[in-house]
């Protein structure tokens, strides 16, 4: 209940604010669309590149849907934006610094989308492209040295298994048969021309590995209408941006506004109880309960209304009010000294929290508490004194129990004389 309480003061708020809400939309509209005009356009052109292993392929990635063995697709679109990749396009296009690159891999594929955006949709696919080629040359060449690398430490082992086998044959010739010194040289032997054929085998392998870095699968072509400014983009932010600044200014309005336009501004902005809420008169039971509570809150016998404002006309339809009270309105110059309490008629939308502290300050000066509001629009209640019917005593009784004494003279009560009545 409270959350939906809550929903529905904040769209009251804003209902009573749509002015200065809808401006807000417009204008930050408005400006998005400005915004977009004035942003110059730019147009983005991409070069598909398929990438594929380079070198001996050894298992040594985890296999995932953006990593294949010997192929790390997340490496390589960092090194497709390095420095030395720029710097290699740019020797190409002649310039001293290329447009920034974006390079993205798409999901469960081997293949790099290298993006450049520019001014000129001629120059963005020119220098899409000089970046495709500076990273496949780039990779080239680093899979070369690396493979040239391996060879020369694998023909470095061999050299070395091959210089102990001369040794060990060198070795055999001068031990006799069947000695325990000639059977531990020939294992050797053996031992040293397994590891000589293996390396000779890795070496060959290695001379034969075919370099191929990659592939242009889809090359970068002049782009006919610009990336940016979308939009969609700059209308949706900024009719966002004034929808939150329209809110803000609505709520940042509402709260500075002293005009009491609900009951819970009342309460709110005042500090006093709200007796009851006149506001819809229709309702049932809306006069008695609001009875009741005056009733209960008042510590005498003598309430006075006041109106706020003043001014507030008088509906044709009172809400009559049944009260035990005496209830002063303040036209006679006596009833803000005879009021044991007081009672505000707020008129919702009219007054402001500003008369309601003027009017409590003014009945402080002379004592006189206020019990609480009444908030109404048009539908002012008219408060009916209820007679209480007096319990009948008879004459013997108040004599006997010593109320009344013989020879007193007891004035009897005059009610007043009907038109017509007779005297």
């Amino acid at each position: 209940m409270s959350s939906g309480t809550d929903l529905d003061e904040h769209l009251s708020l804003l209902r009573r604010r749509w002015l200065l809400l809808v401006g807000c939309v417009v204008f930050g509209g408005t400006a998005g669309l400005a915004l977009m005009r004035l942003t110059p356009p730019a147009y983005t052109a991409t070069t598909q590149v398929l990438v594929m292993p380079v070198g001996p392929q050894e298992p040594v990635n985890q296999v995932t849907s953006r990593q294949r063995e010997a192929l790390n697709l997340d490496t390589e679109a960092q090194v497709a934006q390095s420095a030395v990749v720029a710097a290699r396009a740019a020797r190409t296009l002649r310039v001293e610094t290329p447009e920034p690159v974006e390079v993205s891999v798409p999901p469960n594929s081997a293949v790099l989308w290298i993006s450049v955006t520019a001014a000129d949709p001629g120059v963005a696919a020119a220098q899409s492209r000089a970046y495709a080629q500076a990273y496949l040359a780039n990779r080239r060449e680093s899979a070369l040295a690396a493979l040239t690398a391996q060879q020369q430490v694998v023909l470095g082992k061999l050299k070395q298994v091959n210089t102990a086998l001369d040794a060990v044959i060198k070795q055999l010739a001068g031990l006799s048969k069947g000695s325990p010194e000639h059977t531990i040289a020939t294992q050797r032997e053996s031992v040293l021309n397994r590891q000589a054929a293996g390396l000779a085998l890795r070496y060959d392998g290695l001379r034969t590995v075919a370099v191929t870095p990659g592939t242009v699968i889809s090359q970068a072509a002049p782009p006919t209408a610009p990336s940016s400014p979308s939009l969609p983009l700059y209308l949706g932010t900024g009719l966002m941006a004034g929808l939150l600044a329209g809110s803000a200014a609505a709520y940042a309005r509402d709260r500075l506004d002293r005009r009491l336009r609900t009951v819970a501004d009342v309460e709110r902005l005042t500090g006093l109880p709200v007796l009851g809420d006149l506001s819809s008169p229709r309702e049932p039971g809306v006069a008695h309960e609001l009875a009741c509570a005056a009733v209960a809150a008042c510590p005498g016998k003598r309430l006075l209304v006041r109106i706020l404002p003043p001014d507030l006309e008088e509906s044709a339809d009172p809400v009559a009010v049944s009260m035990p009270l005496t209830v002063l309105d303040g036209f006679d110059v006596r009833d803000l000294s005879r009021a044991d309490a007081a009672l505000l008629l707020v008129g919702l939308g009219r007054a402001t929290s500003v008369h309601v502290a003027a009017t409590v300050r003014r009945l402080a000066r002379h004592d006189v508490p206020v019990i609480g509001v009444v908030t109404v629009t048009d539908a002012l209640p008219s408060f009916v004194p209820l007679l209480e019917p007096r319990t009948h005593t008879p004459l013997g009784k108040l004599v006997a129990t010593g109320e009344l004494e013989l020879g007193e003279t007891t004035p009897m009560p005059m009610h007043p004389r009907r038109p017509g009545q007779p005297t």
